[in-house]
Formats: C-alpha cells, sequence, structure tokens
C-alpha cells in the first residue's frame, strides 16, 4: 500500500506498464481546480489497492515534457482524465473529478487485485477468463489509446439474420472466455458461439446506446477442426468476407445489402486469425465517427462448407463525444469561475 507514483519519464511509464498487471493514472494540471479537489481521494484509493508489480496508481503532470508526450498519446483532452490499464491495456478511462465515477471504475478492479494479491493467478490479457465482476476476456490486445466500447451496444435492439435457432445472438458480446479455448470439452449444453442456418451468410445489427466513434473491430472464430467435429455433419468455417454499414435506422436484408456501397469492405485473410481465434480489423477510422449503429455483413466463408461460425465480437474505439486535442480544459468549475 503505497501513495500515487508520480511520472517523470515516458520510459518510466512503459517500463511501469510491463511490470505492473494494473496500473491506474491520474493525468492532472496544477492550475487544475477540480483534479486537486479529487486528489486526496485518489490517494486514499492508492494507499488502499496498491500491491507490488500487481496493482500501481500514478500521478502524471500535463505540464511537465513526459506528461505533455503521454497526453498527447493518449488523447487526454480534459482534466481530470483517468485511464486504467490492465497488461498494457486500456479497459477505461473516467473524465472529471467525480469520486463516485471514479471508485465504480476503480473498484470493478479490487476483486481482481485482492484475488491476486492472496495468491491467486490473475489472468493475462488474451487468455482469461471474464466473469462476473472480473475483468472481461479479450481474444487480442487494444490498440494503444482506445478502449472496449461494446458495453455501449444496445442489446434490446441486436438482431441476427440467418442464424441457426440453436444460438442466440446475445452470446457474441458475452464477456467469458470462449468454451472452444476452454481445456477439455464443455459439459453444458448451450453453445457460447453462433452459426450461420441456411448458407455461409450472416447480417448482425447492432445499434448503440450513444453515437461512439469506431477504431477496430474484432471477431472471435473457433470452428472445430474435422477430428472433433464428430456429432456434425458440416464443419463451419471462419469468416473471409465482411462488409460494414453505419448508421442504419434497422437491419438491412441480404439483397438490399448487395444494392448499397459499404462504408467498408474487409477481407480477413488467414495469416490474421491469432492463435486465441481472433482476427483484429482495423477501420478507416475518418468514416467511423459520430456512429449510432452498425450493420456487419458476413459475405462468405473461408472455405467450401456452407455455414460460418462467429464466438465472440468486439467494438473498439472511443464512447461519448471527445473534445478536440489543444488547450485541455478542467472538469467541474462553473464558466467564469
Amino acid at each position: 500500500m503505497s501513495k500515487p507514483l508520480e511520472i517523470e519519464s515516458t520510459e518510466q511509464f512503459s517500463n511501469l506498464l510491463k511490470s505492473s498487471r494494473i496500473v491506474v493514472a491520474d493525468f492532472y494540471a496544477d492550475w487544475c481546480g477540480p483534479c486537486k479537489t479529487i486528489a486526496p481521494f485518489y490517494e486514499q484509493l492508492s494507499q488502499r489497492l496498491s500491491l507490488p508489480n500487481l496493482a500501481t496508481f500514478v500521478k502524471i503532470n500535463t505540464e511537465s515534457p513526459a506528461g505533455k508526450r503521454l497526453a498527447q498519446e493518449y488523447g487526454i483532452a480534459a482534466l481530470p482524465t483517468f485511464i486504467i490499464f490492465r497488461d498494457s491495456n486500456i479497459v477505461e478511462k473516467v473524465k472529471g473529478g467525480d469520486p463516485k465515477s471514479l471508485k465504480a471504475a476503480v473498484e470493478k478492479l479490487s476483486s481482481d487485485i485482492e484475488n491476486a494479491g492472496a495468491g491467486g493467478s490473475a489472468s493475462a490479457s488474451g487468455s482469461g477468463s471474464g466473469t462476473t465482476g472480473g475483468i472481461a476476456w479479450r481474444g487480442a490486445d487494444l490498440p494503444r489509446g482506445y478502449t472496449d466500447i461494446s458495453d455501449t451496444v444496445d442489446v434490446r435492439g441486436l438482431e441476427l439474420l440467418n442464424a441457426d435457432t440453436d444460438f442466440s445472438v446475445r452470446t457474441l458480446l458475452s464477456k467469458n472466455k470462449p468454451s472452444a479455448l476452454e481445456k477439455g470439452k464443455s459439459t453444458s449444453t448451450e453453445k457460447d458461439w453462433v452459426e450461420s442456418d441456411t448458407d455461409e451468410q450472416l447480417m448482425l445489427y447492432t445499434p448503440f446506446n450513444s453515437a461512439v466513434k469506431l477504431h477496430t473491430l474484432q471477431i472471435t472464430s473457433l470452428p472445430p477442426t474435422e477430428a472433433e467435429d464428430e456429432d456434425e455433419d458440416e464443419v463451419p468455417m471462419r469468416p473471409q468476407t465482411i462488409k460494414l454499414y453505419t448508421n442504419r435506422p434497422h437491419n438491412l436484408g441480404f439483397d438490399e445489402a448487395e444494392d448499397i456501397v459499404p462504408t467498408q469492405e474487409i477481407e480477413i485473410a488467414e495469416s490474421d486469425w491469432n492463435a486465441n481465434g481472433t482476427a483484429t480489423l482495423n477501420l478507416r477510422f475518418v468514416r467511423f465517427q459520430n456512429i449510432t449503429s452498425v450493420v456487419v455483413f458476413v459475405v462468405d466463408g473461408d472455405g467450401d462448407g456452407e455455414k460460418v461460425r462467429i464466438d465472440r465480437i468486439r467494438f473498439i474505439g472511443e464512447s461519448g463525444e471527445k473534445r478536440e486535442m489543444g488547450k485541455l480544459e478542467k472538469i467541474g468549475d462553473e464558466p467564469g469561475e
């Protein structure tokens, strides 16, 4: 248990991200009133939750040379801003000096910190098991400076066309590690993936609760090998051609989609799939600003089969509105103060 560590160089911060499983960073400035107000509360969190090489709380002065570079790198546009890292990846950003918001974000990690500190094993990125109240499983690292915003999906409006009726569309957004990656065969009768039905095409309509900026799409597909697929007539394929359509008021029909120019079309190569069966698809960021919905159209699969399988899907980017870079603003003061 210790006070927050003051970051003096970018190298120091980079090394800390590698050596400490969890890092909570407070981006502040001496002239920022809300920064000063929340500082004692942040110090209390640090003294209560910090553990050597596991959970580290730091302060980054955005007026220092190193702080300016880090603020630019992580897109800090308002002060204070708190960023929570796990295994060098951003898991949450909190803007403003509201103790309740900061506490809620940090408390999500408290059980993981306590379990690991007691001798438990904290899962590494890309191989952890996401359970309720813990850290979500990730099939691949997050792009630096961006977060998983899948929680902003309005699950009530999700719609998946041409899916086998044995599967639930909501499993695509599950935070748990796919059963296909667990050792041994799952004893559960509930399938935690989706497959197409009459052919290899799928049409996923995904609305968001608020406007978002999408940077990356991550798709996990873990079809079994022929040797493992003793109970199935056909081995499903991984997606190959993906078309994305943004800001549609509802899902598209398959014929309708063929007549509309997509926002982006992506061809997934075999080399794009990592050891976790996850492909990280970079989006043309300028085309995915102020997004309220996205349609993911799986046009075909990689192979000669008739079905496509998807285990997980993750939307990576920024939720809500982001201020333009320039002069940093303090959050919490009334105009004129």
